[in-house]
């Protein structure tokens, strides 16, 4: 093997490692941070910029209502419903779900940023151990 075959096969090994690695370890993290930061007013406000018509007010509407556990009974729970409001104070759309994904997006497409981050920051160091290890295996043979 070349050394700049050796190079090519340990950065794509290395790349695949990392990524996968820090993916698994930062991306949870950012899915869990969306979750419960997504009934929070600056994510109301934020997603409901997009949402919402122009004119409108976005705000968080909350009612008790009951879900159903691992095992079928009904427990008590709190919804969370993005209302957009007018000036008079009538709500002219809400919207149940699609403020929470757009939220967890983001969140999502932030952790992604930080997985390329630090796979860049570790790509140099990690790519000159893989080397170093594929050269000791092509020696011993």
């Amino acid at each position: 093997m070349s050394k700049t075959t050796t190079t090519a096969v340990s950065g794509c090994i290395i790349w695949f490692f990392l990524i996968s690695i820090i993916g698994s370890c930062v991306m949870p993290v950012f899915f869990i941070i969306g979750g419960f930061s997504s009934v929070s007013d600056f994510a109301i406000q934020t997603t409901g910029a997009w949402i919402c018509n122009d004119g409108t007010t976005p705000q968080t509407y909350t009612y008790e209502t009951t879900t159903t556990d691992e095992y079928g009974n009904r427990q008590p729970s709190t919804a969370y419903v993005l209302q957009c409001v007018d000036s008079s104070g009538n709500v002219l759309k809400e919207d149940p779900i699609a403020y929470a994904f757009i939220w967890i997006g983001i969140w999502a497409l932030l952790g992604m940023i930080v997985t390329g981050v630090l796979s860049f920051i570790f790509a140099a160091p990690g790519g000159m151990l893989v080397t170093k290890f594929l050269e000791r295996i092509k020696v011993k043979k």
